[in-house]
């Protein structure tokens, strides 16, 4: 066996046999993916959770576990700690950063230490387990993460039924038209195709759209075209049938309700043709199988582009446009109607004051002015990150004026020619923010919106990158334009 030395390379598989036995028949199937550099603690693996009926998929790398991952989305995820180049902590901390809910990651390392185990779980990693690996422990301690992301995802289906209402906060004529808007729309079930600025509510409406609805009982499936690989993108909408195994793809699983897909714009052709003829005949046939799959979901588009253009210009499919832009939304920037600051602010503040626990402050008219005389950029997304760091930093028991002044003035020098001083007494993870925004903006406008050549010079997957773009409000295309 070809183990590191210290890395555990065998396998504990004699556990107790009654226990496995009522395990077996107890267990609901799942997919799992192996991410091990070890060929035999691979195969070892996953003939063990094959024979307990789960399907299994393996890695020998993170650039595997990727692409697996982004393509796929398994329901657990094994993943070992020390592997060549990428290491498994790297990834992780990857994962935990996307948009979209992390699948459970059980960590696996031959010479951890409390440290490794320590950020692993800070990063979400559901357990961490040591090598040699107990069979017996691991199948509990696989058992129990299926059950508590169940448990999640309830949770979070159950929370997103209140989310929508929230998020289109504001009295001003623009938000109340928007409302009324939505809801008629809402009562039909034409397809709807929603544009705006990065950060100014897309999802938001398109949530509130569902659940104003004849199916808001239904499913409400939402995926993020951007961050998924071309050449996984077929299996991740259609689903596949590979070996007598049958994964759902997002289509089928919105059936009945809505189907949500992110930033349309960024398909590819040949992606464009499939989704047209599946839009017209109304079903699809899984990666893999011959069995055509009915499709019985609203589909709402949403996009930053302006596809119009894009048609014009030969990178989207007419045919493909007319089809999902049945009834048009236009979710406006916040510098639209800044006169629904205050109204924000207080939501936000009592929400975050609700759900995270911060110490309630109060915004002082000052503090409020400035807020509204900020042009906002990176729209309501901005502009609640900004009402949480400041909940954060603030000491008393109001925002002051020159508090809100200092913290934007750091966004506006954080995207400029120098840093701010004021960087430095910043939190980590908001001075990193702030880092990665002024380095990602600079290359951006060296390059010209460039994407593909900032991927190449900062040595990120483009993936990863266009995730880390939008979660810190920079539009390419603004940059470019």
């Amino acid at each position: 066996m070809s183990g590191r030395p210290g890395t555990g390379t065998e396998l504990d598989t004699q556990g107790a046999p009654e226990e496995n036995t009522m395990r077996k028949e107890r267990l609901a199937p799942g997919y799992i993916l192996v991410v091990d550099d070890e060929p035999e603690i691979r195969r070892l693996v996953q003939e063990i959770l094959e024979d307990e009926h789960y399907k299994v998929v393996t890695a020998e790398n993170a650039e595997q576990a990727r692409e697996i991952y982004a393509a796929e989305r398994p329901d657990l995820v094994l993943l070992d700690i020390w592997m060549p180049g990428t290491d498994g902590i790297t990834l992780l901390r990857e994962w935990s950063t996307s948009d979209e809910p992390m699948s459970p990651v059980v960590m696996m390392s031959g010479h951890g230490t409390v440290e490794t185990a320590v950020e692993a779980t800070r990063l979400g990693a559901y357990d961490f387990i040591e090598k040699p690996v107990s069979m017996g422990k691991l199948m509990v301690t696989i058992e129990r993460a299926l059950e508590n992301a169940k448990l999640r995802r309830e949770n979070l289906r159950l929370r997103g039924q209140t989310r929508p209402a929230t998020f289109l906060i504001g009295k001003s004529r623009l938000m109340q038209q928007l409302r009324e808007q939505i809801e008629r729309v809402a009562a039909t079930d034409a397809w709807v195709l929603i544009t705006g600025e990065p950060g100014s509510g897309k999802a938001a409406a398109a949530r509130y759209l569902h659940h104003h609805s004849p199916r808001r009982d239904g499913p409400l499936v939402e995926v993020s075209l951007a961050a998924i690989p071309s050449q996984h993108l077929a299996m991740r909408l259609f689903g596949s049938e590979q070996g007598g195994t049958v994964t759902t793809g997002s289509l089928e699983e919105a059936n009945g309700g809505t189907m949500v897909l992110h930033e349309v714009g960024d398909l590819d052709l040949a992606t464009q043709g499939h989704l047209v003829g599946v839009f017209q005949e109304r079903h699809f046939v899984r990666v893999g199988g011959r069995d055509p799959v009915a499709l019985d979901a609203r589909i709402i588009a949403t996009s930053d582009q302006d596809l119009q253009k894009a048609v014009l210009g030969g990178r989207f499919r007419e045919d493909l446009y007319y089809r999902l832009n049945v009834v048009p939304l236009h979710i406006p920037a916040l510098q639209e109607h800044r006169e629904d600051v205050p109204e924000l602010a207080n939501f936000y503040l009592n929400w975050l004051v609700d759900n995270e626990r911060l110490p309630y402050r109060k915004f002082t008219t000052g503090a409020l002015n400035a807020l509204r005389n900020y042009s906002w950029p990176g729209n309501v997304r901005e502009f609640g990150n900004t009402v949480q760091r400041l909940l954060i930093l603030s000491r008393g028991e109001e925002i002051t004026e020159t508090e809100v002044e200092q913290a934007l003035d750091g966004k506006s020098e954080a995207t400029g020619e120098h840093m701010s001083s004021a960087l430095f007494n910043l939190p980590l993870r908001a001075a990193r923010d702030q880092f990665e925004k002024a380095y990602l903006v600079r290359l951006l406008q060296q390059t010209g919106g460039n994407v593909a050549e900032v991927a190449r010079i900062s040595q990120m997957e483009r993936t990863h990158l266009y995730r880390k773009l939008k979660n810190l409000g920079i539009n390419p295309k603004t940059i470019k334009e």
